[in-house]
């Protein structure tokens, strides 16, 4: 997708989302960019990814219920009590059926934004992370390591993210989804065998 399809689709964007969702949109678009950047992702995947994540944000709560329904989305229990975290998988299938997104990176990235998953891809990363640290985003804690920790180590920032998110929900201010924990698990746990490894090496 070239830079003038991107530009026609940021305006359809800015018309589906609020003000406040279509900034956010921005910042975790040209974020998701400097990422990919840094790493040597396609940028233009990555900034497609970034712009669509949330094409299903604005969508009410019943509405999104429905359409999952009828496009035959399954609804997980946890996503039944919070719908709002239907916006990850009904934007995935929106970004290919409406928007006429065929990349399989690009539609992945947009499904995992929101829980993570484990052994993400690097752009299912790139967006995940561009996703809590944009710009605009200055309540989320240690955002200031958080960030520092994007464009140093993917897999620790995807790791620092999950836990923080996790101790927050569990906390009492949200539902978790269970890919969530799954998530943690798998990055927490890779650097623990890191760890196991380095020390072996060093005994």
């Amino acid at each position: 997708m070239g830079t003038s399809s991107l530009l026609k689709l940021q305006r359809k964007m800015q018309k589906t989302l609020d003000e406040d969702r279509y900034q956010h949109t921005l910042g975790v678009m040209y974020t998701s960019a400097a990422l990919a950047m840094c790493y040597g992702e396609d940028l233009q995947k990555a900034q497609l990814a970034g712009l669509l994540h949330d094409c299903a944000k604005c969508i009410p709560n019943d509405q999104k219920i429905r359409m999952c329904r009828e496009y035959g989305l399954e609804i997980s229990k946890v996503e039944m009590e919070a719908p709002y975290l239907l916006h990850s998988k009904l934007g995935a299938y929106l970004a290919r059926a409406k928007y006429g997104v065929n990349d399989e990176d690009v539609l992945g990235a947009i499904l995992w934004h929101t829980t993570g998953r484990p052994n993400m891809t690097t752009l299912e990363k790139i967006v995940f992370i561009a996703d809590y640290i944009e710009p605009a985003r200055n309540k989320a804690q240690n955002l200031d390591q958080v960030r520092k920790l994007a464009f140093y180590d993917l897999n620790l920032c995807v790791c620092q993210i999950l836990e923080d998110t996790l101790h927050y929900l569990d906390s009492g201010k949200g539902e978790i989804d269970p890919m969530s924990r799954s998530a943690y698990r798998y990055y927490h746990n890779l650097f623990y065998e890191i760890e196991d490894k380095g020390n072996s090496l060093t005994v």
